[in-house]
């Protein structure tokens, strides 16, 4: 083996290696950003860390069932069998919470549902009885004359006997106080009450460090609050976590191995550190190697763009630069669209005429998306397609400047919120103006230019309406020249918009892609307009409803008015019901069955009563 071969695979193994330490480095890493330690009060209060978690954090930051809320200052569980319950102390290393049950913090006797219901759940059980002294008895008595100066007695809570329901007074004795000190009368209300201790590394503190036993002090959190001690219990989770704590690390939670794990604290620090310089040297090495690969190819963009604007020549649209679009643009001060291309500005040209600045922020493809608008609408001039003005090429900055449209797009009044204010503009006889000023822009880019246009887009946000409100059509990032006498083109991948793209572009099942794809997405547009609801809503399942085309299909069939937020007069309901029709016929699922532009025309200036009824246009 050659020392080239023999370097070549040391370096692999080594970033193999690295990348394995990094990979958990940053994965925990990642999860203490996501995951940081809380206290609900600044000073006091128990650390919230996993297998607990706020739910304010996301899920992966704590166990199933292990969720805890902040009230105020007051760390708060929501136990399945006592309700809200505030925390007063996790003990990680010994799986072990102290909580006081909110329902019963102001009862004379907050022991009552304790010893009477069983508080085992999925996740917190009582503690076990393992420690000697960790218990006490209840006992009750029909009388206030126990001795509480004894270390052992604590009480007395004025309660009802679980027998009889008679007043008694309880306290809580530790199991090995000589039961002959207590009066007659006295007796057993439970054997095994555990108590609240605090904990140490070793275990619960019974004593101080003077020897004192601390049972009272505990044991009063317990008679006179309720207070608790709970363990909690998550299979693989619980004995990770442990092992975690008795090794003085933290416990972490891995979402893409779907594990605990225990943290690194200071080996993460130098696990980091170590690595630092190694993953500097490959991140500065990638991004040189990155951003030379991205100047050559936004070079052999603008090299292709270029071409194109030497070879279509200079007699057309006006080229501008960077700078004069900024001023023609006003420094893009008022914003007016947004769309996935990038941010229309509204701008004012030399000679005051008021345009529409698109910047092309998110250009795809090599170029494609401004080459397209400027080879298909740069010598359009028609009535019912937006106009360009200008553009703008510049490095990586273009831009393309249309003539100004005051009243936005159709999308705008179709689905507008205001309902009368939409009845208003989109009257059934102004539907089919702005329908039949589609058809004829659509028209002339099949049929009026030198070379077929198929726009691939159509849908009411890519038309426009003017001052008067005519229809224009924009919008031709996704525009294909063809050859007028070209019957199919052929794509590599679907274009357009869901709910407006022809079955024909998803699978050749279908038939062959053509204009008559854009008839569909014509047809779907016209749909829209009558119905005023969206063809592709999310909400027709939740409404009850049915897809749009088949409905309106089925009104017309039944001769049923499609206008049902409202009164019309019949010869708006004809003008609807022409509009339904030439729709219906555009979106035949087979493209042969679809009218041409020219066709659709004819049939929208036509009369209603020429019209045949199409077949059913779903399957």
């Amino acid at each position: 083996m050659d020392l080239h071969k023999f370097l070549l695979i040391v370096l692999q193994l080594s970033l193999l290696n690295y990348a394995s330490y990094a990979a958990k480095s940053w994965e925990e890493d990642d999860f203490l950003k996501t995951c940081s330690s809380h206290r609900c009060s600044k000073h006091h209060g128990p650390e919230i860390r996993f297998p607990f978690r706020l739910s304010t954090d996301p899920p992966s930051c704590g166990a199933p069932g292990m969720q805890l809320s902040c009230s105020k200052h007051d760390t708060i569980l929501n136990h399945q069998v006592l309700g809200p319950c505030i925390v007063t102390a996790i003990y990680y290393r010994h799986l072990v919470m102290n909580v006081i049950p909110l329902v019963d913090s102001s009862s004379r006797c907050p022991l009552q549902k304790l010893i009477s219901t069983n508080l085992s759940t999925d996740v917190y059980r009582p503690v076990s009885l393992d420690y000697s002294g960790h218990y006490s008895v209840l006992i009750g008595c029909s009388i206030d004359s126990v001795a509480t100066n004894q270390d052992g007695i604590v009480g007395p809570s004025s309660c009802l006997s679980l027998r009889n329901n008679a007043s008694q007074f309880w306290y809580l004795v530790l199991p090995r106080t000589d039961m002959s000190t207590l009066p007659m009368g006295c007796e057993v209300v439970a054997k095994s009450i555990p108590i609240p201790y605090t904990y140490d590394k070793n275990g619960p503190k019974f004593e101080t460090f003077f020897d004192k036993p601390l049972f009272k002090d505990r044991a009063k959190g317990a008679i006179n609050l309720g207070e608790t001690p709970f363990t909690w219990s998550l299979n693989s989770i619980t004995s990770v976590c442990q092992r975690c704590e008795q090794e003085g690390r933290h416990c972490g939670f891995s979402s893409i191995r779907g594990q605990a794990y225990c943290l690194h604290h200071g080996s993460h620090v130098k696990l980091i550190a170590g690595t630092t310089s190694v993953a500097t040297f490959i991140i500065l090495v990638a991004t040189a190697i990155y951003r030379s690969l991205k100047k050559r190819y936004n070079e052999a963009i603008h090299l292709k763009v270029e071409m194109f604007l030497k070879t279509y020549g200079t007699s057309k649209p006006t080229r501008y630069t960077f700078s004069e679009v900024k001023k023609v643009a006003r420094r893009f001060k008022e914003k007016v669209g947004q769309g996935g291309f990038g941010s229309v500005y509204k701008g004012q040209l030399p000679n005051g005429v008021p345009v529409a600045d698109k910047m092309l922020e998110n250009s795809t493809g090599e170029g494609e998306d401004f080459i397209n608008e400027v080879a298909t609408i740069g010598q359009i001039h028609h009535a019912n397609i937006v106009r360009l003005l200008g553009f703008c090429s510049e490095g990586t900055r273009r831009a393309l400047i249309y003539e100004f449209m005051p009243n936005e797009s159709l999308e705008k009044y179709i689905f507008m919120h205001d309902s009368n204010t939409s009845q208003e503009l989109l009257v059934p006889h102004k539907m089919l103006g702005i329908a039949t000023g589609i058809a004829r822009g659509m028209e002339y880019l099949h049929q009026g230019c030198n070379q077929r246009i198929l726009h691939f887009d159509v849908k009411p946000h890519n038309i426009l309406l003017d001052y008067s409100f005519n229809p224009k059509i924009s919008d031709f990032g996704l525009a294909k020249l063809c050859a007028r006498d070209q019957s199919i083109v052929t794509l590599t991948a679907a274009r357009g918009t869901m709910g407006y793209i022809a079955p024909e572009l998803y699978s050749r099942n279908f038939g062959g892609i053509s204009y008559k794809s854009d008839v569909y997405s014509f047809g779907m547009l016209v749909l829209e307009m009558v119905s005023g609801r969206r063809n592709s809503d999310p909400g027709i399942e939740k409404q009850g409803e049915v897809y749009l085309p088949q409905w309106i299909y089925e009104r017309v069939i039944a001769g049923q008015n499609l206008v049902l937020n409202r009164e019309i007069a019949e010869e708006e309901k004809e003008k609807v019901k022409q509009l339904a029709i030439v729709a219906l016929w555009c979106i035949q699922w087979n493209p042969k069955n679809r009218p041409s532009m020219t066709k659709v025309v004819n049939m929208l200036t036509g009369r209603l009563q020429n019209l045949q009824l199409p077949p059913k246009p779903y399957v």
